[in-house]
């Protein structure tokens, strides 16, 4: 019984992933002037690959990876981008720029980390309390002289 209300609770509740980029979207909108593209941009060749958002920052395309963490986590989520995510990323962008017709891909790119800092449960949070974002521009993703 205790299992299928638990299971129940869980169906209502926000994932804390989806809830974190959308709350990061709504920040680089009213506190950068982002425009935002799209969300959760899927390579249609290879579904595992993700961009959580891609946007324009004047005439700069920018992707951003989105971490959602616990407010009291040990590891950043600029941190948390090891190795393994960098490739994968690299692949998704690069994907996603090929997938542009020739004439409208930017000549100016760059790779963002939006970390968001949530309570353990989005739910449990004071109505008052904001979360804390930090936004890391310009992240090293890209060789210096890439070229798509």
């Amino acid at each position: 019984m205790f299992e299928r209300i638990k299971r129940l609770v869980r169906s209502f509740r926000p994932d804390t992933g989806t809830w974190g980029e959308t709350l990061a979207a709504r920040w680089l909108i009213r506190e950068c002037g982002f425009e935002i593209i799209t969300r959760n941009w899927r390579d249609p060749n290879d579904l595992r690959e993700e961009l959580d958002i891609v946007a324009l920052d004047g005439s700069v395309l920018v992707f951003v990876e989105v971490k959602t963490r616990d407010v009291g986590a040990h590891v950043s989520g600029y941190h948390a981008i090891n190795q393994r995510k960098r490739k994968a990323l690299r692949r998704a962008c690069d994907a996603y720029l090929r997938a542009l017709p020739v004439s409208r891909r930017p000549s100016v790119f760059r790779f963002d980390v939006v970390e968001v800092a949530l309570a353990s449960d989005p739910l449990l949070m004071e109505p008052g309390m904001d979360p804390r974002i930090r936004h890391f521009a310009n992240v090293p993703l890209f060789r210096r002289y890439y070229r798509r």
